[in-house]
């Protein structure tokens, strides 16, 4: 039997990435870079 978390750091980085949430719609990156923010992201 499997362990429940089978981690894939590809797929995580492909959801959760920084990228992802630069290309997200929603874009609350691109909102803090029109704001003018000197650090976007932790």
């Amino acid at each position: 039997m499997k362990r429940p978390f089978q981690p894939n750091n590809h797929k995580r980085k492909k959801n959760h990435g920084f990228f992802s949430r630069k290309l997200a719609g929603t874009g609350i990156l691109n909102k803090r870079r029109s704001k003018g923010r000197k650090k976007l992201s932790a």
